[in-house]
């Protein structure tokens, strides 16, 4: 996304497309779509977590480490080239939950969790279980201090790896606000259900609390600072999907260019035509912005800048919007075939819608730009 990278950088993006290319090509991530119940192999994800896929959020201190010593800006280029090869695998969720855990979580919650998710050997997944920072998806989950500790009662919307996952990060309604625990996945009273998804890629499930009871030792930070976590979480997520849409972006682009380029038409390429010049034009504007707009975010976010919530939520907004009309139009340019199932097309359309609806639409992020303007919400 971005010109200005190191020469640690450079190593890492190239080390991360070859690994992507050589392993998990489009046609084994079509296999895996239609065999693998979790979506990815777990022999896969822990050779990719040896790369510093699930380090590079995490202090040295923890074990973690970033290459250039700007962690997120390290790992948006691992999240772009997933983008560009539609690939499997929980790299999203898991590191949302390691960098939780690395900035807010005690000593102990630091010890037993890192190391499993750093090397790939566990799964972790965010439950946003009561609107927060502005979000609402749809999961309503309280908490309660019962007998033998806390008791998490109610359901979380769609959550991106709930079925892989060893453990959540689980964000409920308390009587005094949002408070996040920490619940493994096979604690009782907590219930799976599969959910569909447009991208048949990644894996959805609804996750059931019923009853479940965890120590007070499960709750991830304090009170005074979890609303400022919470936001800083949802930054990082909005982050690293702007970097996978702007990844399946760019490659769709590309590959189109190549076709109308190859492809004729009455006897001259497809590409010649000024109507279609104008409109691959528009495109290049359009995904230059994009990138621009990632990038912007990704580095306000890492920099801790005043401006990281309004830029994060510009960049949303705007990739949201334009993703879907950059690949649609693509679809159409390569005329019958790009609708067929065979081509790869779908798949990165899959992939961007579903990003542009989670973890908030692009009305939900005009929204908090609006708020971060000093706007109320519902203003025209």
């Amino acid at each position: 996304m971005d010109l200005r990278i190191t020469d640690d950088q450079q190593l890492l993006l190239e080390t991360t497309r070859k690994f992507l290319e050589s392993t998990a090509p489009l046609e084994t991530v079509r296999r895996l779509a239609d065999e693998e119940p979790a979506g990815f192999d777990r022999d896969w994800w822990r050779s990719g977590a040896e790369l510093g896929w699930i380090s590079l959020l995490v202090s040295e201190a923890d074990g973690g480490g970033s290459v250039s010593g700007h962690g997120l800006l390290d790992l948006v280029l691992v999240a772009e080239s997933m983008g560009r090869l539609v690939s499997p695998g929980p790299l999203v969720p898991t590191n949302v939950v390691a960098e939780a855990l690395a900035r807010s979580g005690s000593v102990d919650q630091r010890r037993r969790l890192l190391p499993g998710l750093m090397s790939g050997t566990s799964v972790a997944a965010w439950c946003l279980g009561a609107p927060a920072a502005g979000i609402d998806s749809g999961g309503r989950v309280g908490a309660k201090l019962g007998d033998t500790g806390v008791v998490l009662d109610g359901v979380s919307g769609p959550v991106e790896a709930g079925g892989q996952a060893d453990v959540y990060l689980v964000t409920a309604a308390t009587e005094d606000g949002v408070a996040q625990f920490i619940v493994p996945s096979d604690s009782p009273g907590v219930t799976v259900d599969a959910a569909n998804s447009l991208d048949v890629v990644r894996r959805f499930a609804q996750i059931r609390f019923d009853q479940v009871t965890v120590g007070q030792d499960a709750a991830l930070g304090v009170a005074e600072t979890t609303v400022a976590d919470i936001e800083h979480q949802l930054q990082t997520v909005a982050v690293l999907q702007c970097a996978e849409m702007v990844g399946a972006m760019d490659r769709v682009f590309e590959f189109t260019v190549e076709y109308a380029a190859d492809r004729y038409s009455f006897g001259r390429p497809l590409a010649s035509y000024q109507a279609l010049k104008h409109r691959f034009a528009d495109m290049k504007v359009w995904l230059e912005a994009a990138h621009a707009t990632a990038g912007a975010a990704a580095r306000a976010v890492d920099s801790g800048s005043t401006h990281a919530a309004e830029l994060v939520s510009v960049a949303k907004a705007y990739i949201g919007d334009r993703g879907p009309v950059i690949l649609q139009d693509c679809v159409q340019i390569h005329g019958g075939i790009g609708v067929t199932w065979d081509h790869d097309l779908h798949l990165y359309l899959r992939r961007v819608v579903v990003d542009r609806t989670q973890w908030g639409t692009p009305r939900d992020h005009r929204e908090r730009v609006a708020v971060a303007m000093g706007m109320e919400r519902g203003d025209p």
